[in-house]
């Protein structure tokens, strides 16, 4: 527990995929990590592909995945989809969150969620001294209510789950937004 969370509180996020076959997933993650802007670009660390990974699998398989942002009142449901499903069960279902397809997007999104973000599989990164990969996709298209808005574009994060560990969840706190820092 300790290392886990000495990292401090960080974003948590439900990861939706599909297999060619059809078969839905759904995995919450807590390593959403920012690559850049030109191109747009999130990163994700799987964990050790020594037991079946079916998101990863999904996702090298078709080279989609959604990102689905967790508001705190579905924190229960989001929870349970770290459980060890079989292959053949929808965690969806399992949990009861509501697969969504929007326009031409092959990866299901959260229906209950308010900020959801197509994503294309670009790199999957071996990272050898653990045995985990960072996922490296280009966001292709965000679906945000202009309610999380703010008038400059910042993304109002009122409500949304934060993780400081693999099972303690918190939310944020809006201190102030200070002008782009010069020497």
């Amino acid at each position: 527990m300790l290392i886990n969370s000495l990292a401090g509180i960080r974003q948590v996020v439900l990861i939706g995929t599909k297999s060619k076959s059809g078969q839905e997933n759904l995995s919450i993650f807590s390593s959403l990590i920012h690559l850049g802007a030109r191109p747009p670009l999130f990163g994700l660390i799987s964990r050790p592909d020594s037991v079946e990974r079916d998101t990863l699998e999904n996702i090298r398989e078709t080279g989609s995945y959604t990102i689905n942002f967790i508001h705190k009142d579905f924190v229960k449901q989001a929870h349970q989809t770290s459980a060890r499903y079989p292959k053949e069960v929808s965690e969806f279902a399992a949990v009861g969150l509501t697969p969504e397809y929007v326009e031409n997007c092959f990866s299901p999104f959260v229906e209950e969620a308010e900020i959801k973000v197509e994503m294309k599989l670009q790199q999957v990164l071996d990272i050898e001294i653990n045995n985990t990969k960072m996922i490296i996709g280009s966001i292709e298209c965000v679906h945000i209510p202009k309610s999380r808005l703010a008038e400059d574009g910042l993304v109002k994060p009122t409500d949304l789950l934060l993780s400081g560990g693999l099972d303690a969840y918190y939310t944020s706190e809006f201190i102030e937004q200070l002008p782009y820092a010069k020497p």
